[in-house]
């Protein structure tokens, strides 16, 4: 290995290291607490190594949104592949959704309530968001009906769930009835 690999696993390694301690941070204690400051002690880095990796909170952020994207991906997948039929699916889909966002609040929230200078729905949206949006429109494009276009029928569920996460995260809906929410939403928005 040469001495430039080695220096470039060492700066991914960090970079996963600030990434993985902000989101640890952030789920303990929210996004308020996680500074580079913070950071830079936890990590036991100066403020400046921080900085060389990330130019700011933001981008920190939007590196967290991005492990997120893939890692919400991976659990859709993993939740359709053993569902049988579009509606077992769909189900499953909209189960591991809900039960990611619960899990992982301050990565929810770093993947589409705060700003990580992201872009979304353009050409230059970053792959794992991408990918992301690809796991819901595998199991929703079969089911969004004649006529309609399968990725915005998914833009129109995923919306749904979204609001479903927020409004349940946020205690405005009784939590005895979330089983029955996502009964409702497959059997109205989705043709199977």
């Amino acid at each position: 290995m040469s001495v430039q690999e080695r220096k470039e696993r060492e700066r991914a390694g960090r970079e996963r290291l600030i990434v993985a301690t902000a989101r640890e941070l952030a789920e303990q204690q929210g996004w308020d607490a996680v500074t580079t400051r913070r950071l830079a002690e936890r990590i036991e880095y100066s403020q400046p190594v921080l900085y060389s990796h990330f130019r700011g909170k933001r981008e920190i952020i939007g590196a967290v949104a991005l492990v997120g994207a893939a890692e919400m991906a991976a659990a859709l997948r993993g939740a359709t592949a053993a569902a049988d039929g579009p509606r077992a699916r769909v189900t499953a889909l909209a189960r591991a959704y809900l039960d990611f966002a619960e899990g992982n609040p301050a990565v929810y929230d770093a993947m589409f309530r705060l700003d990580g200078g992201l872009a979304f729905a353009r050409e230059d949206t970053p792959e794992p968001l991408k990918d992301a949006f690809a796991a819901l429109l595998e199991s929703l494009g079969e089911v969004a009906g004649d006529g309609v276009r399968p990725g915005l029928f998914t833009e129109v569920f995923w919306a749904a769930l979204h609001g479903l996460a927020t409004l349940t995260r946020a205690g405005r809906l009784p939590p005895e009835d979330a089983g029955r929410r996502v009964e409702l939403l497959v059997d109205r928005l989705a043709v199977v």
